[in-house]
């Protein structure tokens, strides 16, 4: 990967790799989930209870890496009062589906070990699949261990298996270095499994079973996990402009009847209600989105709740802690950080409103700002039901504007305003007759 960072730390649709290990585990209903971790493997854990919390998966340490046989072998002592059936995948494996893996838990019992395989454009890189005259899997060959004649077949391992756990775990016991990268093989099992057991075979696409090594291998795979989630969406009622520059996340939830623009990224645990229209470019992060909504391009939300009916955009930043209630109607370039706007309030230009209470029908004008920070502290500007803040309007927090109360355009206001009031603060203007053909000549 040429990172600093570990090969399953990496994000696929948002999420690191190894998320979609233990989710699917999880999908599976299995009893329990060990992963077995390496390089990196405090920050691994980590990233695992931050998605799943503490407990839900049992860590075991491959100090040493000597293959995938060896690490397996670090899950034994966890493992060996478990007499069920164990599924072995990979934690740079992201695109496995349940319903393959369900293909492979029909097949399996307590004498059949089933695994998966596939037949790769190229399968450089990859053990080979040797099958007896009657096509019975017979053993795994890594590929620096093949012959000519064995490098020659296509059908490769992908090194996902579900089968005895026990059988597994003994079967481990009597493997060998003895081979190219002088490793202990996991695909010892498989030959031991086709004396002792029944070895069954379930293919697959390549895609789904594709391992991650490199930069390019993570883009494709991020790319093929973005378009199966925006198809899923689409299967449920959501209208989707470019499938391919979708970019969504596992969880993320919309409702029917959305339309979804181009380029749009849907991040973290966003929620949107039904009939929505999110439009080119849109960044919603951790927001909950109510029905109806209209977000017009390139609008970024973070951590924001947006009521029904509200329009949003373009070019608007809803940061942190931003509630907009059902109606409201921000425009273009307005900023809002810790602000509750009031029912059917409105600040279509070029405003900033942060830390600030703003109460229902509301109208703010172009310009507006709140100056919520001292230089020390942050302060609140609450404006009351009814207020009609002027355009160019500073409000200098702490203050409050009463009910109904005006603002006139280019007021600095600096004090309490009562209700029904008009707060001005702009000089008289002056009148030079004259001036202009005077400057002129």
């Amino acid at each position: 990967m040429k990172s600093e960072r570990a090969k399953v730390l990496h994000r696929i649709a948002g999420r690191p790799m190894i998320e979609y290990s233990v989710a699917l585990a999880r999908a599976l209903g299995s009893e329990r989930i060990v992963c077995v971790l390496g390089h990196q493997a405090t920050q691994v854990k980590q990233a695992i209870e931050d998605r799943f919390g503490a407990g839900v998966v049992e860590i075991a340490l491959q100090a040493e890496q000597r293959g995938t046989g060896h690490a397996l072998l670090q899950a034994a002592p966890l493992l060996q009062n478990f007499a069920g059936e164990l599924l072995i995948t990979c934690g740079d494996v992201p695109l496995l589906t349940v319903e393959t893996l369900q293909r492979l838990r029909t097949a399996a019992n307590d004498k059949t070990l089933a695994m998966l395989t596939m037949v790769p454009p190229s399968p450089n890189g990859y053990g080979r699949i040797l099958r007896d005259a009657s096509q019975r899997v017979v053993r795994v060959v890594e590929e620096k261990d093949c012959s000519d004649a064995e490098r020659a077949i296509t059908e490769v391992n992908s090194g996902v298996y579900l089968g005895p756990s026990k059988f597994i775990f003994q079967s481990l016991g009597s493997m060998t270095s003895n081979n190219a990268q002088n490793e202990l093989y996991l695909t010892h099992v498989i030959e031991r499994a086709a004396k002792e057991l029944t070895v069954h075979t379930e293919n697959t696409t390549p895609d789904e079973v594709m391992g991650i090594n490199d930069r390019v291998q993570l883009g494709r795979a991020d790319a093929l996990m973005r378009l199966r989630l925006a198809e899923a969406l689409m299967r449920s009622g959501v209208t989707v402009r470019d499938p391919g520059s979708l970019c969504t996340e596992p969880g993320i939830v919309v409702g029917q009847d959305c339309e979804l623009g181009p380029g749009v990224e849907l991040r973290g645990k966003t929620t949107i209600g039904k009939h929505c229209h999110i439009e080119a470019g849109c960044i919603i992060t951790d927001s909950t989105i109510g029905n109806g909504v209209h977000i017009k391009p390139y609008c970024v939300l973070s951590e924001s709740t947006v009521g029904d009916n509200a329009q949003i955009g373009p070019w608007a930043h809803l940061r942190p802690g931003s509630t907009l209630e059902e109606g409201v109607h921000l425009g273009n370039f307005v900023e809002t950080k810790k602000t509750r706007i009031g029912r059917g309030s409105k600040a279509n230009h070029l405003s900033y409103l942060g830390d600030a209470d703003i109460g229902e029908k509301v109208n703010v004008g172009c310009g507006t700002i709140t100056c919520n920070y001292d230089g020390r502290h942050k302060h609140k500007t609450i404006i009351e039901d009814g207020v009609f803040i002027g355009s160019d309007t500073q409000l200098v927090a702490p203050v409050t504007v009463g009910k109904n109360a005006v603002v006139g355009a280019g007021t600095t206001v600096t004090k309490n305003v009562p209700p029904g009031a008009l707060a001005l603060t702009r000089p008289a203007q002056v009148n030079v007759e004259g001036y202009a053909e005077r400057k002129r000549k």
